[in-house]
């Protein structure tokens, strides 16, 4: 586990992305931050095409390796938030139930605050239980533009934007221990 190597600033998206990877993946996503100078690599670059191309409605999942920092329950949320749908939202009492702490949705709350990989990491598609939107490190105008983008092109990637998808019962359920590249297809 390595220092950051790579970062590049991307100012055209929501307002400008900071990317950072150290050399074993992505580690951040960070919201209008601008290092000085930019040093771009293989990873943050990969990242950067694949932002865009999801935020022009060409991409619902992203094909990059992830070097998560976080305690062992925050990177297990972390993970729990991957298998949520493009399109979808899980409440944060979902995400308690999957990560076996039912009653930990404060703890959950926390751990999505500390993703440090926005947007790759979806922590925009968790709600609160009754539909409303909840907290967001990126801001809640921020949150609403991505669960509006991905509702604007789920039918083009064969999906439904139910506006609640919730973890209990569907296929997606995963063991959150496990990693890997997350698919779009059902």
């Amino acid at each position: 586990m390595g220092g950051v190597s790579e970062s590049l600033y991307v100012p055209e998206l929501l307002g400008g992305l900071l990317l950072e990877a150290s050399p074993d993946g992505l580690r951040a996503v960070r919201f209008g931050e601008r290092p000085e100078p930019d040093a771009p690599g293989p990873v943050v670059l990969a990242a950067a095409r694949q932002l865009r191309e999801y935020f022009a409605g060409q991409r619902c999942d992203f094909e990059l390796p992830l070097d998560l920092i976080g305690t062992r329950f925050q990177v297990a949320v972390w993970r729990t938030l991957l298998q949520i749908p493009y399109a979808g939202t899980a409440s944060y009492r979902e995400i308690a139930q999957a990560v076996e702490r039912p009653r930990g949705y404060q703890a959950i709350g926390q751990a999505n605050t500390r993703n440090p990989v926005a947007i790759i990491v979806p922590c925009h598609r968790v709600i609160n239980a009754d539909g409303s939107l909840g907290g967001y490190g990126g801001g809640a105008n921020r949150k609403q533009q991505l669960l509006e983008l991905e509702e604007h092109y789920a039918e083009r990637f064969g999906k439904t934007a139910t506006g609640r998808a919730g973890l209990s019962g569907n296929a997606w359920l995963f063991d959150a221990g496990t990693g890997g590249a997350v698919q779009c297809a059902d």
